[in-house]
């Protein structure tokens, strides 16, 4: 018979276990993503950039090992294509269409894969892109059906699926109209079947006008956080990585949940997480003769008979006043249960009522599903749109999962911002904070230290001002994960040894030097006695016995075996 402590988790074990499935470890989605790289193989896109820059074809393809490689790490069960059209040679499906290449098939990315990417870069890529497929004639609208065939192709059910052109020509069939309307034919096709089509139009001279075929052809935003067609064309390979990490993938809702504003008016809503800690990813146990992964089973047998017991037949415990009170599994879920998932509005509060240090664990965000109840997004948006300008929060009482206990939560409202290149910074919604419980606030009692003068306080204002600069938590990576990562890299690649990595974290002494200049030493003159450097410790000063301080070590006394055995017959 189990404890009844066996079954409840303290808090801190729980929010490591979300935290967990945050970020992607037990997370259980009904599908799997697939994304499609379509690139235009025509001479333009081998043509150099001033200056020494990188080709379109060249930009392209590093950012399809880009994402191969981070498909590998985030998300290793997706499924990635890569297909080209415009080609002088053919290779696809039963080579049914003329001038479309299919280099990758849907599948899984690997490490082959990525060698194969790492061929086509670079000068000796395009040399063999040239001997490999060459270019030709165009016509998307092959393209597009052959793709549509993969997509037909697969049997895994697939919960997104998005298809990428990456191309320099805005009219890529020269103007013949039977070519563009069977292409337009074409992604109408795919759309249908739901497939979203993006454009990645890349940098050509005279400017590449969208409107002349592709406004027809890529798909509309999916909602108001999907990006649009964007009408300016990708001119440097930030840019266009910047772009395609925007799309890539789709964003999943940790939970769906309805928000009561009050007696039967409920909106729907979706919880996301905006920033998970990146973490190792867990070992996998591989049986030793196969290399095949291995799978546990737990079975529970009576100690007494040996007999095996069914989940009906194991009961809960626990021993209160000396007496042992057993319940059932049925009942212990029945006592866990507060109330069914969702958020409770409770009422309204200033922002100045919301202190940094009731932040004790990471937010969620939170943004209407239309789709499970009509009219979710507009009534979300009024109550965002009032919340922001009165400068308000909503306290919630929240329940985020069955048998969770409730949590008070404070939704905060933020607007959406986009960059110059109108691709957005923030989404519009709400920032979920959990509240601390009254148990979770408790004084400290500072450290008694000797107070600065206000000239040493002035003297130190001047060295943090000196020092500041605008954080952005992207600007810094976790070494140990980078190198970890390069490690395997180096491993699945048969690479001679793995990439150097640069310690972002690691302060720029120099710079910092250059930026204080005298201002170090006139602190230490304040703060420190005369000719006392504070980079040196001093040495421990060991107290004799006259002093105060513990007795002086003896000396060690040789003992002989028989005077030991004395020693131990006396007691001594």
């Amino acid at each position: 018979m189990a404890e009844w402590n066996a079954y409840y988790q303290n808090e801190d074990e729980e929010q490591e276990q979300e935290e967990a499935e945050l970020a992607g470890g037990d997370y259980k989605v009904s599908g799997r993503d697939s994304l499609v790289f379509l690139v235009d193989a025509s001479k333009e896109m081998f043509i150099k950039g001033e200056d020494g820059q990188p080709s379109n074809f060249d930009m392209t393809m590093q950012v399809v090992r880009s994402v191969y490689t981070s498909k590998i790490i985030s998300s290793h069960r997706d499924l990635v294509a890569l297909v080209f059209y415009g080609t002088e040679q053919s290779k696809n499906p039963r080579n049914s269409f003329k001038h479309v290449y299919v280099y990758h098939d849907l599948d899984e990315p690997g490490a082959k894969r990525v060698q194969e990417v790492d061929a086509l870069r670079g000068e000796k890529g395009a040399q063999l892109a040239a001997q490999t497929m060459g270019s030709g004639e165009t016509s998307l609208g092959d393209a597009l059906w052959c793709c549509a065939n993969l997509y037909s192709d697969i049997k895994l059910r697939l919960s997104h699926k998005r298809l990428m052109i990456f191309t320099c020509r805005d009219e890529p069939h020269g103007g013949d109209s039977a070519k563009d309307r069977q292409a337009r034919t074409k992604a109408s096709d795919l759309k249908e079947t739901g497939v979203f089509i993006d454009l990645m139009h890349l940098i050509k001279p005279g400017g590449f006008d969208v409107s002349l075929f592709f406004r027809d052809i890529v798909s509309p935003p999916e909602d108001e956080s999907e990006l649009g067609l964007q009408l300016e064309p990708c001119d440097k390979l930030d840019d266009l990585q910047k772009r395609v990490r925007a799309r890539d993938t789709k964003k999943r809702a940790l939970a769906r949940l309805s928000l009561s504003l009050g007696e039967g008016l409920n909106v729907a809503v979706g919880m996301y997480a905006t920033a998970v800690g990146a973490r190792k990813p867990a070992a996998i146990r591989l049986y030793r003769e196969t290399n095949e992964p291995v799978r546990s089973k737990t079975r529970t047998f009576h100690t007494q008979t040996g007999s095996l017991l069914l989940p009906s037949e194991l009961k809960k415990a626990q021993v209160y006043g000396r007496k042992q009170i057993v319940m059932e599994s049925d009942e212990v879920n029945a006592i866990k249960k507060f109330d069914e998932p969702g958020l409770f509005l409770i009422g309204f509060k200033p922002m100045e009522k919301l202190k940094l240090h009731h932040h004790i664990r990471p937010s969620v965000f939170i943004y209407p599903e239309e789709d499970n109840v009509k009219g979710s997004a507009c009534l979300f948006s009024a109550l965002l749109k009032k919340c922001s300008e009165r400068k308000v929060f909503a306290l919630c009482r929240g329940i985020f999962r069955r048998n969770y206990p409730p949590r008070f939560v404070a939704l905060v409202p933020q607007m959406e911002e986009v960059d110059e290149g109108k691709v957005q910074i923030t989404p519009p919604g709400f920032n979920v904070i959990y509240l601390p419980f009254a148990d979770d606030l408790r004084t400290v009692d500072p450290p008694r230290c000797p107070p600065a003068s206000q000239t040493q306080v002035d003297k130190m204002k001047e060295i943090i001002y000196k020092l500041r600069f605008k954080y952005r938590s992207d600007a810094f990576e976790n070494p140990v994960l980078q190198q970890h990562f390069r490690n395997l890299e180096a491993l699945a690649l048969d690479m001679m040894a793995p990439e150097d990595i640069e310690d972002l974290i690691m302060p720029k002494v120099d710079q910092i030097d250059q930026r204080l200049g005298p201002l170090v030493e006139e602190f230490k003159d304040l703060v420190y006695p005369a000719g006392y450097n504070p980079e040196t410790k001093p040495a421990p000063k060991r107290k004799t016995a006259d002093a105060g301080g513990g007795a002086e070590k003896k000396p060690k006394v040789e003992v002989t075996e028989d005077e030991l055995k004395t020693h131990m017959q006396n007691a001594q």
